[in-house]
């Protein structure tokens, strides 16, 4: 998935702050200090270095540096909504803000929601940290396929058994089925090839 770092491109399905509900922060920060946080706090989870992924971009209505980040001392643009995108484990994720009515503050509450979550990989047990990353997935493409992992909700998921395998293919397999609200013959389809991949991506029979 391509990322437009300017101008913003808002996650998809990611619903938007209605502009009458949009409230100040109590952030003292500076736009280049939140801007420099969300790069810091991205490198501590990621273990990487920023500049080297492609996919990891700052996504604003602010005009760009040389180095493709936002540029700081600008006017503010009407849409002061921040996206960020980056690769955790293999995947795509996205953290979006419009809730505050500056766009430092809301650069500094994706740094700060980031920054929270780095406490939970670290302290926290592993279906606490899946659930906790599970809605900062970014979105495919239409077109694209999903991995087994994603179909099954086994994104980080370490050392994975067959009955930990039965027991989440039958999870989605109950919200897929046809006969079920919201469910269809294509989802059911999906999942049970994805079944069958991580089968024989793990080795099982």
């Amino acid at each position: 998935m391509t990322v437009s770092a300017h101008p913003l491109q808002w996650p998809a399905g990611r619903p938007r702050t209605p502009h009458y509900n949009l409230e100040n922060a109590k952030f003292d920060v500076t736009f280049a200090r939140a801007r420099d946080n969300i790069i810091a706090e991205v490198k501590l989870l990621t273990g990487g270095r920023w500049g080297t992924d492609p996919l990891t971009v700052i996504s604003t209505n602010i005009a760009l540096r040389s180095d493709g980040l936002p540029l700081a001392r600008q006017r503010a643009p009407d849409d002061i909504g921040v996206a960020v995108y980056f690769t955790y484990k293999k995947r795509q994720m996205s953290f979006a803000c419009d809730r505050w009515l500056k766009i430092e503050h809301n650069m500094q509450a994706i740094a700060k929601t980031i920054e929270a979550l780095r406490g939970i990989a670290r302290w926290g047990t592993g279906d606490m940290l899946e659930a906790a990353f599970r809605g900062f997935t970014a979105l495919p493409a239409p077109t694209a396929k999903r991995e087994w992992r994603e179909v099954l909700d086994l994104l980080y998921a370490n050392h994975i058994t067959t009955s930990q395998l039965r027991d989440s293919f039958r999870r989605a397999a109950a919200i897929a089925h046809p006969d079920r609200a919201g469910g269809s013959h294509d989802a059911m389809t999906a999942v049970n090839a994805a079944y069958e991949e991580a089968k024989k991506a793990l080795g099982f029979e």
